[in-house]
């Protein structure tokens, strides 16, 4: 690296980072980006070049993200139908359910619920049946 014409360690470290730059942009598009050489020579147009193919890159980055997103975006609308559906013939089926039980099938399961309900709220350890956490 010829840094003689650099004074500061900044002109210096943003030399590095453009060579950096070209060789990954140049990576990713296939090497066709044109050598440049970023002194106090390079002309206005190798640089409006490089500006180019990096805008380039990231666009093609960009599209495919954005395609990615609308792709998931896509499945999880379908999945989401789906779940509407489902839901939905559930409801069905529990109203046909309910109108086909007896009065005493519905008492029964309600009876069935109601302590499944509570034992959540108010959980059972051993300590406070009267038996030993050992």
């Amino acid at each position: 690296m010829n840094t003689e014409m650099y004074q500061t360690p900044m002109e210096v470290a943003v030399y590095q980072l453009h060579n950096f730059s070209i060789s990954f942009f140049s990576s990713l598009l296939g090497g066709d980006v044109v050598s440049v050489k970023l002194d106090n020579s390079a002309s206005g147009a190798s640089v409006v070049a490089l500006d180019n193919k990096i805008e380039q890159a990231m666009d093609l980055v960009k599209n495919h993200l954005m395609y990615a997103v609308r792709e998931e975006v896509e499945i999880l609308k379908e999945q989401i139908r789906e779940l509407v559906e489902k839901n939905s013939q559930l409801e069905r089926e529990n109203t046909l359910l309910k109108t086909l039980a007896s009065p005493e099938q519905l008492e029964k399961f309600q009876s069935r619920l109601s302590p499944e309900e509570a034992a959540p709220e108010a959980p059972e350890t051993p300590e406070a049946s009267g038996g030993s956490a050992v």
